[in-house]
């Protein structure tokens, strides 16, 4: 037991002492919330849009529809109108007499860019909409014109049948009082805090598959950077194969664990912070609906199954070339999980979500996503017991794979593997 702590400290001691690791770590929440923010970011520093309106209908749908374009939505225009720069007899000569401006050959009076152009016509239900821009990736502001023009079509057909402006804007503003209620509620009307359960679950889901992936790809490459460079064979000559295996396991565990508790810590006070009501209600979720347990089974039995499958790949391979040969497969049934994990918030209860999570790759994963909607307890032990003989399973084969791989050399392929791993001791 002490030479498998040694080589779990060894193990751990060689990933945290590293300024990569510790900037990769920090650096990680920074990344992703500039990820999350940049389309905001984007949003306010974009310029504002100069739009010009040509109404050729003579039923001043464009002098209705100008104040809501150029009214702020979220503190920022959505464009400012200004007059066609040229006059336009029909919406067929808009294209040839607009595009010196749309170009940009052109400017405005000031030395604006135009940058959009609506020009309607047609009149009542014949109403049309030629929206000539001279951005082809963005259809924010054609949207926001077409969305603008309904809108005036309406209010013009209410007017003609006798409504007034104001029959029209309590028209507008009709809803009915809509409230949702389940038995499973605690309040009987269903609120964010009963729905919350179900998104930390699939967080906790989310995050069960990252430390999993993260923990055996450091086992993996560790294992071949060992290999290689003939270190694994000292550490044979002083310490049995399985102690090996599992300080390795162990260590990169504690690595995983150090990431994870610094990014919930990270995650925890900047959520405190900005809304402590949220902070509250999921800490309670936590805490009455077990997943804490569920997360913990489920994070040492998914991350034992798949660290075992890992280091054991990894002793066979000389390469990372060769590794990323054989992690295809593993790969793709990583990646089903995720297709159904988002599934579990709305569905918990679909069948194919019960059969997937009697599969024991995917039971890690789709279980604590699933945890909770609160499944049956049969359900929750039968899952389990099968995950944990899995998890029995792979560990014997990856020890027997690891003992046989980690002193081969040269290529071998999947007759070989098994040959090696049904070799007798």
């Amino acid at each position: 037991m002490s030479r498998l702590l040694k080589i779990a400290r060894r193990e751990y001691i060689a990933y945290v002492r590293t300024i990569g690791f510790w900037l990769s770590m920090l650096l990680m929440p920074i990344g992703l919330a500039i990820a999350g923010g940049a389309p905001m970011l984007l949003e306010k520093s974009a310029p504002i849009p100069t739009l010009a309106i040509v109404d050729l209908g003579g039923d001043g749908i464009g002098q209705a529809i100008a104040p809501h374009l150029s009214v702020a939505h979220g503190g920022k225009a959505q464009a400012i109108l200004v007059p066609a720069p040229v006059a336009i007899a029909s919406s067929a000569a808009a294209g040839p007499a607009l595009k010196p401006y749309l170009t940009g050959e052109r400017l405005l009076p000031g030395g604006r860019k135009l940058d959009a152009v609506a020009v309607i016509s047609g009149k009542g239900e014949a109403t049309s909409v030629d929206f000539w821009s001279a951005n082809l990736s963005d259809p924010t502001l054609a949207q926001a014109v077409g969305a603008t023009v309904t809108e005036a079509m309406r209010s013009q057909r209410l007017k003609q049948v006798g409504m007034a402006l104001t029959d029209i804007a309590a028209l507008e503003k009709l809803e009915p009082k809509f409230k949702e209620w389940s038995p499973k509620a605690a309040a009987g009307q269903i609120s964010l805090r009963d729905r919350l359960p179900g998104i930390v679950g699939f967080v906790l889901g989310m995050l069960l598959w990252s430390v999993i992936f993260t923990g055996a790809g450091i086992l993996l490459n560790s294992i071949i950077e060992e290999k290689s460079s003939r270190i694994l064979e000292v550490l044979l000559s002083s310490a049995s194969a399985p102690e090996i295996m599992f300080g390795k396991i162990l260590g990169a565990a504690g690595v995983t664990a150090t990431v994870l508790m610094v990014w919930a810590a990270l995650g925890g006070t900047a959520l405190a912070t900005m809304n402590p009501e949220i902070t509250r209600a999921v800490i309670d979720v936590l805490l009455s609906h077990g997943l804490i347990f569920y997360f913990a089974v489920y994070l040492i039995g998914g991350y034992l199954m798949y660290a075992s499958l890992f280091i054991a790949v990894g002793a066979f391979c000389e390469t990372t070339r060769e590794a990323q040969t054989l992690l295809g497969p593993i790969m793709i049934v990583l990646t089903i999980p995720l297709i159904f994990m988002g599934e579990a918030i709305k569905r918990p209860d679909a069948p194919i979500l019960h059969t997937l999570s009697w599969i024991p790759p995917f039971t890690p994963f789709l279980m604590a996503a699933r945890a909770a909607s609160e499944p049956p307890l049969w359900e929750v032990i039968g899952t389990g017991l099968l995950m944990l003989a899995t998890i029995a399973l792979v560990i014997w084969i990856a020890g027997r794979a690891f003992r046989a791989g980690a002193l081969s050399t040269g290529r071998v392929n999947l007759a070989g593997f098994i040959a090696k791993v049904r070799s007798p001791e």
